[in-house]
């Protein structure tokens, strides 16, 4: 019988944003292509959507 994998733990939402008195602001990027509410994954080398696939590399100097 095949060993049962681990279910991957998805993070918060509200770490997302950072609240300051009555206003949030968002700590990451949306995507241009989808819109606000759709955030970009940060990775070590590029940011990209897990929605529509668009992927900025960062440059490195």
């Amino acid at each position: 019988m095949a060993k049962a994998k681990a279910k991957r733990v998805s993070p918060k939402r509200s770490s997302y944003y950072t609240v300051s008195g009555t206003s949030a602001t968002a700590n990451r990027r949306f995507c241009p292509r989808c819109g606000p509410g759709v955030f970009l994954g940060e990775h070590k080398d590029r940011v990209t959507c897990g929605k529509c696939g668009y992927t900025e590399f960062i440059k490195k100097d």
